[in-house]
């Protein structure tokens, strides 16, 4: 961490390190009992369910779809990952608030199976990689009174679904707040590398944790093998979990056109237009040399309280892999696919005029960006704080790499899709 001329803090993935003494303590205890062949906690499906059974009161999951993914991060959490004590402890908890969720949508959607006949319809789909400016247009498109946005308070506490009358009000949201601030104090970094809030979009790769089939998990721990399952499992049963979140949100606040965004979807286009036939997808592009460094940063960030290892590398050249192999599968989508599947928009455009990015977007949908939007999204961007907590810091050098070389791994990309690589 350090500080510019103008007082700004400049965070890197370095300051996301371990300070608290008791949990310190916590690890170098844990640490000499595993030498001792006591593990805790035991990272097993068993110990994660029960934990959600436990929190929702329920042992009904719906369907064991969940089980084979929920094995196989375990497994690799155990095999890869080097753990800590403190990072076990949160991964299990991660899990099993995650299958407590799933439960509890089950049951509440068994008990109103009215939900089911809701229809979420054209909605807007947001599938570029991290850091291509995936974040501002969600929030702009979420400005349209027709359109709603999936909110952080939202995804973390879905059941009951809020009433229109409770959507400002509800005690879940100082709740999520509460929770931030503990990750924040945990990890400050983490606030300034990607935007929290608790009235905040929040991506729908969230939803997919219901299913323990989604991106979000390996942000939080390194496991190449279960990185390489999931890049072929099948997801049809976490879109599944998806559109069952959806359909309770909606059921409790009418809903005209939700905006949804993750770059997980680009790694099976398939099974998105599967659960959403009409979806209006944009695909988001930028130079892949500060996406990638970027995003490697954000990775270790997010993984260094919860490991032993210190090296940036392996979780760095991990989430490469990862953006091509996206980039592979989304383009080979689209060579077979045709055009028209979807709308490509440039980070670069989408900063140099927002608004007129939006109304480009909608043009192509032959709709008109309406004149209450279009203030909307002027007050934002004139309202929006800049570098409020700090700035986010990344060198390619880090982790072994030069934007030169990173420009000419991504090359076919940057050329298929006219995508311009600053010199640096």
């Amino acid at each position: 961490m350090s500080r510019t001329d103008a007082g700004a803090v400049d965070y890197t993935w370095r300051d996301s390190v371990l300070t608290a003494t008791p949990l310190r303590a916590l690890n170098a205890v844990g640490a000499r009992l595993a030498r001792h062949g006591w593990d805790r906690p035991p990272l097993t499906v068993d110990a994660v369910v029960a934990g959600a059974v436990k929190s929702a009161g329920s042992d009904d999951l719906g369907s064991t779809s969940y089980r084979e993914p929920l094995e196989l991060f375990l497994a690799s959490c155990r095999d890869e990952a080097e753990l800590t004590t403190f990072g076990r402890i949160l991964i299990t908890k991660m899990l099993s608030s995650a299958l407590a969720n799933r439960i509890e949508l089950h049951r509440w959607s068994t008990d109103h199976p009215g939900a089911a006949a809701e229809r979420i319809t054209s909605p807007w789909v947001i599938v570029g990689l991290p850091r291509t400016g995936t974040s501002l247009l969600s929030n702009l498109l979420g400005l349209d009174p027709e359109n709603r946005n999936l909110l952080q308070w939202e995804a973390a506490h879905l059941i009951p679904p809020a009433s229109l009358e409770q959507a400002t009000s509800d005690p879940r949201i100082a709740a999520t707040a509460k929770e931030l601030d503990g990750l924040f104090k945990l990890n400050p970094p983490l606030r300034v590398m990607h935007p929290f809030g608790a009235t905040l979009a929040q991506e729908c790769v969230s939803l997919f944790m219901y299913d323990v089939r989604t991106l979000a998990l390996e942000t939080q721990a390194h496991v190449p093998a279960y990185a390489r399952w999931l890049e072929q499992a099948d997801m049809a049963p976490a879109y599944a979990q998806h559109t069952s979140a959806l359909q309770a949100l909606q059921s409790a606040q009418p809903t005209g056109r939700w905006v949804l965004k993750t770059p997980n979807h680009l790694w099976d286009l398939d099974a998105l237009l599967a659960a959403y036939p009409d979806a209006r997808i944009v695909w988001t592009h930028r130079d892949p040399g500060p996406v990638v460094t970027s995003l490697a940063s954000l990775a270790n960030a997010g993984q260094r309280p919860l490991t032993s290892r210190t090296d940036p590398r392996p979780a760095a050249e991990e989430w490469k892999r990862k953006c091509g192999f996206a980039i592979g599968s989304a383009t080979a989508f689209d060579e077979r696919s045709g055009p028209g599947w979807c709308r490509h928009l440039h980070y670069e455009d989408l900063l140099a005029d927002p608004v007129g990015a939006v109304r480009g977007l909608y043009a192509a949908f032959d709709e008109e960006v309406g004149d209450l939007h279009a203030r909307r999204m002027r007050a934002f961007l004139e309202q929006r704080p800049q570098n409020a907590f700090g700035r986010h810091v990344y060198d390619p050098a880090d982790f072994g790499w030069t934007y030169a070389g990173l420009a000419e791994e991504f090359a076919a990309y940057t050329e298929r899709y006219g995508i311009a690589t600053a010199a640096r």
